[in-house]
Order: structure tokens, then sequence, then C-alpha cells
């Protein structure tokens, strides 16, 4: 057996305890793992590559200061190791600290510029950065080196998906298909560029690929999905409803989403919320426009819309404000929003500049930014003591066209409410309740628009949409969809069309739908 020359230098039997250590990680025993390779570093402290392992097992039980500071120590062992560098990278990364993820995985690659996994990360992040050309070039370097890779086609797809280049995106999505014809990501790559249907020959491929019993569950769900799009686009509404029914029920086994403790969460985010303290300063959040509400809700529509002003950068939809919170509870050992009474006006204004610090670099170039992450509704009520001098625009569309656009969606944050009609309507229901509620408390900052309001009259509304941000009127929003920026969500597409009404989709599904229609409580098709 041929040894890995990272291992060279340990004993066989730590060497076997390294890999036992990473086995039980693989296996879903952390604790295991952690407790092996303890061991390992404590009988080779002069060696960096125990040390790597436990910091990939604090990575992936989210204890991301340690992996650093573990990762550090393996560094000051062996200060020129690409992987380390690499390592190190994702780590930073995980802890909100894009700028030095990057700079890691540029050193990680002048000291070998062959690093595959450097490249691949280097493009990842360069595409959440809303730098897709750096994407789609360093993802092309990384599919140079390896070929035959599965992951970086799909993403260099994605980057180019986002960059409205679809034919190409379609190329290498087919391209991942030639290597694993299951590949649910590169169905869904396909599926989602939303402007061109897929045909009968894949239809075909679909309904064979579904018929397998040695794929992954994820594979199962993904092609389900666009599967059911395919008969959707080819009027075939009741074999869609059917494939969307059979996705959406193996995705709610696997990750069980309880309509209960939503519910929960809603009564004590309202009630937290009733009372807060006056902002130290009403000002602070001016720069940030939070785009909120469903998914499938015209989000990504009106965000195109105002980052084709000359004043805002559409940042899409951003992790920051929900791990900004989330950071907050572990450190006070309380749960959100049970903490939220207990916060003082200096710990909201603490909590708002940490927002604004991590999001500084989408106003380097112009002065202010967008939000749109759609869950970021659950927290605008905290909003007026965190960011009092922040805009909210919620949006709204159609309420069936938006719960069966939801129902069809694979979304990839797990457990979802879009994977049962029922949990939709619940969602649905408590996401409005709430809104209302804060809209009631701060009129002058949020703001409520329809997306057929929009399609109806779009200069009207999109000079309503300015003047509720406090910018004035620029006549290349009225153009939003010719614009050039990278948009990552499924929508990319649809916001590249001229502004129209489409025809009702959900409506085509007949009585399908009807018991749809009685959760929302609208009359019968």
């Amino acid at each position: 057996m041929t040894q890995d020359p990272r291992m060279a230098g340990l004993a066989p039997e730590l060497i076997a305890q390294v890999h036992a250590g990473a086995r039980a990680l693989r296996d879903g025993d952390p604790r295991r793992a952690e407790r092996l390779l303890l061991q390992a570093c404590a009988q080779a402290p002069a060696h960096p590559e125990p040390l790597r392992y436990l910091a990939i097992v604090q990575l992936q039980t989210r204890r991301v200061p340690q992996a650093l500071a573990t990762l550090q120590q393996a560094l000051q062992r062996a200060p020129t190791d690409a992987q380390l560098h690499s390592d190190l990278g994702t780590a930073q990364a995980a802890h909100g600290d894009p700028e030095a993820a990057m700079a890691s995985w540029r050193h990680a690659l002048t000291l070998d510029p062959g690093h595959v996994m450097a490249w691949f990360n280097l493009g990842r992040n360069h595409q959440l950065a809303g730098n897709t050309e750096a994407a789609i070039a360093a993802l092309r370097q990384g599919i140079a080196l390896a070929p035959q890779a599965l992951p970086p086609k799909i993403l260099l797809g994605d980057a180019l998906a986002h960059a409205g280049r679809f034919e190409e995106a379609a190329a290498h999505y087919r391209a991942a298909l030639r290597l694993h014809p299951a590949c649910g990501d590169a169905w869904r790559g396909l599926s989602n560029i939303k402007t061109v249907a897929l045909g009968d020959a894949d239809a075909d491929a679909l309904r064979a690929q579904l018929q397998r019993r040695d794929i992954a569950d994820s594979d199962r769900v993904a092609m389900g999905h666009a599967l059911g799009k395919l008969e959707e686009d080819h009027g075939r509404h009741e074999a869609a409803f059917t494939a969307f029914a059979a996705a959406n029920a193996l995705q709610q086994r696997l990750t069980p989403w309880r309509a209960e403790a939503f519910d929960t969460f809603v009564e004590q985010a309202l009630h937290a919320s009733r009372s807060l303290p006056t902002p130290r300063d009403p000002a602070l959040g001016q720069e940030v426009i939070f785009i909120v509400g469903l998914p499938r809700s015209g989000s990504t529509l009106f965000e195109q819309i105002l980052a084709a002003h000359p004043e805002v950068e559409g940042a899409s939809e951003l992790p920051d404000l929900g791990n900004v919170l989330q950071e907050e509870s572990r450190r006070r050992g309380l749960s959100y929003p049970q903490w939220v009474p207990q916060a003082s006006a200096q710990d909201w204004h603490r909590l708002g500049q940490a927002y604004l610090q991590r999001t500084a670099h989408w106003r380097t170039t112009r002065p202010r930014s967008t939000d749109k992450q759609p869950d970021n509704w659950k927290h605008v009520g905290i909003l007026r003591a965190m960011l009092p001098g922040a805009t909210v625009i919620e949006t709204r569309r159609d309420p069936l066209e938006t719960a069966w656009s939801c129902y069809k969606q694979q979304f990839y944050s797990q457990p979802h409410f879009a994977n049962d009609l029922a949990h939709i309507a619940c969602y649905m229901r408590g996401c409005e309740r709430a809104m209302e509620t804060w809209r009631g408390q701060a009129p002058a900052r949020i703001h409520l628009h329809r997306y057929e309001d929009l399609l109806a009259a779009p200069e009207a509304r999109i000079r309503q949409l300015l003047d509720d941000c406090g910018l004035a009127f620029d006549a290349a929003c009225l153009s939003a969809h010719t614009a050039t920026r990278s948009v990552r969500t499924a929508s990319a597409a649809q916001v590249r069309q001229p502004l129209r009404a489409l025809p009702a989709r959900a409506l085509a599904y007949g009585a399908l739908l009807q018991p749809l229609c009685l959760l929302l409580g609208l009359p019968a098709l």
C-alpha cells in the first residue's frame, strides 16, 4: 500500500489512528473522531497532519474559532504547505472573513499552482461575492487540472447561468451528466434555465435514472423536480404534479419540517419585538435595503431593478444577518429570539455594526447595497433597534402562484417548509401576519410591493419603489433586464427578460390544486 506523502514521518500506528479518526467523522461520530485525533496530536506534536484532521472535525462541528487556531498551529510547523493554507481559507470563509479566505487560497496557489481544491474554492467564493467572471476563470483552471471531477463542472455551469450565458451553462451541466447520468445538481441546473424547456429525450433519461435503486436520495429529489418542471412545460400537468409530489414527499421524510415549531417561533418573535430600546443612532444601516418575503414572490426581480440604479449594488441572498444573530445566541447561550428582551441599545448598536462590517465589501463601488435573503423577514421586527436606518421592501405575489411555485422549486436550505402544501400555507400565514405587525410599527421603513402591480404599471411602481428606498428616479431601472450583473438565484433566467405578464401556471392544474386553494383560503378553481 502506497503511503500518503502527507503522513510522512508518522509512525504506522499513528497513521492508522489518524485514518480511524477520519473514518469516525465520515461515519457520523465526531466525538470519537476528535478523541482519536487529539491522541494523535499529543503523540506527534511536531507533525501538522493530525492537527489538520482535527481542524476538519472542528469545522464540521461548527467550532470555527477552534479550527482557525488549530490550523494556525499546523502552519507554524509547515508554513509552506499549500493544503494547510487552502484549509485555512475554508475556515476563514466559515468565520465570515471572505477577504482573508481569498488571500489564503491565492497564497496556496502561489505555493502550488496545481492545487485543484484551491482553484475550486477560489471560484466558488468569487461567485458568492458576485465576481462571476473571476469565478468562471478560476473554475476553468480547476477543470483543466481535474477534467473528470464532477463538482467543478456544476459550479462552472452555475456561474455561467448566473452571468446569463445559458447555452454555455447547459453544455457544462450536460458534460457533468455524461460523467454521472444521475447527477441531481446537473439536472437541477438544466431545469432552472427556465427560458429553455427540456425535451423528450431528457424526459426518457430522467425516468430511466429514477428507476434505479442505487442513486442518492438527494439526486432522486433533484431529478424528481426536474422531471416535474419538464412535464409542466409540455402541458402534462397530472404527470408533473405526481413528480413534484414524489420529490417533496421524499425530502420531507429526509428532513422533516415542523409547523408547530414554526408557529411557536413566530409568536416568540412578535412578542420579543414589541418593546425594544431606542436606538443609539437612528440612521445606522441607512446604506442597506433588505428585500424580504416568501421565496418565488418576485424578490429577485425587485432586486434587479434596484441594482440597475447607479447608487445600489445588488448583493443577492446574504447569510450575514442570520449569522450575526446566531453568533449572539451562542455568546449568550440562548436561542433567538429568547434573548431579545435582554438586549440593550448598546447591544443592538454593536450587532448592527457587525452586520455592516460583514457586508461592507458590497459597498466599495456604490454607496448602498441590497440583501434579499428571503428568511430575513423573520428578523424584521428587531431591525428598528439593530439597523433602524435600513429600508425593508416586502415582496408579495398572488398567493396560489407563490405557493405552487415554492412547491415546485427544490430548496437547499433544509428542513424546508415548501415540501408540503399544508406547511406552505402555514408559512405564508406566519410570514404575512408578522410582516403586517412590524410594518405597522415602522411604516416609514417597511414597504409592501406586489409583483402583479409591478407588471401592470411598471414605471409607476418602479418610481414608487425608488422613492420608498430614498433613491432618485433613474431611467436605467426601467430596463433592468439588460443589466449584466450576476444573478445568483433560481430566477436568473427570468429577470433577464423584459417585464411582461405571464400566464398563471397554477391555474392550469385545475382540480389538482383544489386542496391547496382550501389551505390558502382561496375560492375554488
